[in-house]
């Protein structure tokens, strides 16, 4: 009867752990969702300074930062990917509980949101330096005055 009742607790505690993990994966793959259409934004923010760029330094300066938000964007991608991945995994545990591979998903978990901390700072490091070069470029250039109606 012990026997039963350990059984039945290790496959409560490990559902359980799956049900928080797919919480949490919830959360970043909105939040990631979030980052691709932020991302979409700068480069349509970038896309429009773009045209009224003279000075050559400014051109360098908004290249590069075009290259990071694309280098950005791809890996935004792949990790959306992986959490969709990791959250089918886990509902599945969730519907059939299976303490075999809990180890393994642990790590696995741990991995993702390792990768997802990483991916977040670079992100925000990123998006100053959109903004940073993105005011340079406005004080610097004499942009043609638009006069609305």
């Amino acid at each position: 009867m012990e026997k039963s009742r350990n059984a039945t607790d290790t496959r409560d505690g490990a559902k359980t752990r799956c049900e928080q993990w797919y919480i949490l994966s919830n959360h970043w793959q909105s939040d990631l969702e979030f980052f691709e259409q932020d991302l979409h934004f700068l480069h349509h923010l970038i896309d429009n300074y773009l045209l009224w760029i003279t000075l050559p330094e400014n051109l360098e300066a908004v290249k590069a930062i075009e290259n990071n938000l694309l280098a950005l964007q791809r890996k935004c991608s792949a990790l959306l990917e992986k959490v969709k991945v990791h959250r089918s995994v886990l509902a599945a545990l969730i519907q059939k509980p299976d303490r075999s591979g809990q180890t393994e998903l642990g790590e696995a978990h741990a991995a993702l949101e390792q990768e997802l901390a990483s991916f977040v700072k670079h992100y925000r490091q990123n998006r100053l330096e959109t903004f940073k070069v993105t005011e340079y470029i406005i004080d610097s250039e004499e942009l043609p005055e638009i006069d609305m109606p």
